[in-house]
């Protein structure tokens, strides 16, 4: 029995790895950038990014429907969340810029992980953020990389000019360590009232989805912050 209850304990745990797992994974094909199954290399590798994003929604969905938590439960998630949403879409970048822009430049992303690193330090010590966020969580700084790379790859290169990139990494990595009032998907209740910003997001980013694929990964971010702006501080309060 103990056996049984040691293994149901860490089950949360488990995923929590599955999300490093596939953040590494990521920047693994990252790194090599000329591979093709099927995908390219940048799809696969924002693939496994979206997978990692799963299972770090899941593993808190686990631990919840379980009862259980484990001591390094806290500890293990951030530092997942940091290979996966922090290195990933950051080595994701770099090497889709590499030989397309001056070196320096394709240097630039280095800045995401040590903005995810700041964001997700004060997280775990920031009793506040209960029901919403307090600056941009990690996952969704992956999501709007994986779009912008996308939309660079469907021809729109001019957003890998200098003057349009730096200002949007220093934007997206001080929006994490920011305390703007961000809007969290956590369901206290399903009624719609009381939550039409979460389901106006939800749908909202469904049809940004459904009409631009992966491209859309950067507008629906674009729609999160916009929404968070109108909704979150009033349902703060």
């Amino acid at each position: 029995m103990n056996i049984l209850k040691k293994l149901r304990s860490n089950i949360p745990n488990g995923i929590t790895c599955l999300n490093v797992l596939c953040g590494t994974i990521a920047i693994l094909i990252s790194a090599h950038p000329h591979l093709s199954y099927g995908l390219t290399a940048w799809q696969w590798a924002s693939l496994f990014i979206v997978l990692a994003a799963v299972a770090d929604f899941f593993d808190g969905f686990a631990a919840r429907m379980l009862h259980e938590s484990h001591p390094i439960g806290a500890d293990l998630d951030s530092l997942s969340d940091q290979v996966s949403f922090g290195v990933a879409p950051g080595v994701l970048l770099a090497f889709n810029l590499w030989g397309n822009v001056p070196l320096w430049l394709a240097f630039a992303p280095a800045i995401l992980p040590v903005a995810t690193a700041v964001r997700l330090a004060k997280f775990n010590v920031d009793t506040r953020q209960t029901t919403g966020f307090l600056g941009m969580p990690v996952p969704a700084n992956a999501v709007f990389w994986i779009g912008y790379v996308a939309s660079m790859k469907d021809g729109a290169q001019w957003l890998a000019c200098p003057w349009v990139l730096i200002p949007v990494l220093l934007f997206v990595s001080w929006l994490m360590v920011s305390e703007v009032p961000m809007l969290s998907l956590k369901f206290k209740t399903w009624g719609f009232k009381d939550n039409l910003a979460r389901y106006l997001l939800i749908i909202g980013s469904a049809g940004l989805l459904i009409c631009l694929q992966l491209r859309g990964m950067l507008w629906v971010i674009v729609f999160y912050i916009i929404m968070s702006l109108l909704f979150a501080r009033k349902q703060s309060k």
